[in-house]
């Protein structure tokens, strides 16, 4: 039976077998592998050992492949181009590398971000604020790597899991006539305006609007605004009332109270990622989020 063990072949001796092959002349193959000729006719004989075949005939006039050494050069040069890639891919993956991590208003990222940090000293992790309506586009622009932002927005082409519920509340002026109730329910707003973004998304305009009413109602429009932090100015000002998540509501400015809301489903904060995203940070943030951002938001 033919001796099956696995051949240990030394790789440097399969590089100097392929120049030498290649200039076939060992004298202008030492030359380009800056060692001298002596050690080179050595190193391709201890291969031709190892083999158990004569790779080279060596005569006055040169040097020629044998026919063993015919068959052998190709698989030689694809196990070295194959070794090659091999280092690179295991130095690509050891390299600093990097995951931004972006956040909507009122969200709090720092615990999974800290952590990421201490868990992969490699890489460079950082977070950034982006606009109530950027989720989505800038994951799909490769501005970041994650998003941790509340629904509704577009989720085509993303991967998205919520993390955890936040209940809406009203938000109102302090001294409207409603700002000392403990709870309210739609009825009690039936009639009180709210503000419209001007080119927002026609499903984020009404699931914040609540839109339609159980009755089949819209909300009366109030001002339109150009950005969402305007709205907290017409809300002081009495100009409009608006929804907004639990934990966004409280404490925003003095004059405006936030009033929980019952019967209305609550927000959802989402981790968001592109999906065809494999990338080993994508997935430890992945992991980590799940882990640690549970009421930080």
């Amino acid at each position: 039976m033919a001796d099956t063990a696995p051949l240990d072949l030394d790789l440097r001796l399969v590089r100097y077998f392929t120049a030498v092959a290649e200039h076939r002349h060992f004298g202008r193959a030492a030359t380009e592998l800056r060692v001298a000729q002596p050690s080179l006719s050595r190193q391709v004989s201890r291969l031709e050992q190892q083999l158990g075949v004569r790779l080279l005939d060596r005569t006055p006039q040169g040097t020629k492949l044998t026919e063993a050494g015919e068959v052998f050069l190709p698989k030689a040069k694809a196990l070295l181009r194959s070794a090659d890639q091999a280092a690179a891919h295991a130095r690509a993956a050891a390299q600093p590398s990097h995951l931004t991590v972006g956040y909507s208003m009122g969200l709090i990222v720092t615990p999974a971000v800290l952590q990421m940090r201490q868990k992969h000293p490699d890489a460079e992790v950082r977070a950034t604020h982006l606009k109530w309506d950027e989720a989505r586009a800038a994951l799909l622009d490769h501005r970041v790597d994650a998003v941790v932002a509340r629904l509704p927005f577009p989720t085509d082409q993303l991967h998205v899991t919520i993390l955890y519920d936040e209940p809406r509340v009203v938000l109102l002026p302090s001294d409207h006539p409603l700002a000392q109730r403990d709870s309210l329910i739609l009825a009690d707003i039936a009639n009180e305006p709210m503000p419209r973004i001007r080119n927002a998304d026609p499903s984020w305009s009404a699931y914040w609007r609540v839109e339609p009413r159980p009755d089949g109602s819209l909300a009366p429009d109030g001002p339109v605004i150009d950005a969402l932090e305007d709205k907290f100015e017409v809300i002081a000002s009495g100009q409009a009332i608006s929804l907004s998540a639990g934990a966004h509501g409280n404490g925003i400015r003095p004059d405006i109270v936030a009033i929980p809301i019952d019967g209305v489903e609550p927000s959802h904060v989402v981790l968001a990622t592109r999906a065809d995203d494999r990338g080993r940070l994508v997935a430890a943030f992945r992991k980590i989020a799940h882990a640690v951002l549970t009421r930080s938001g």
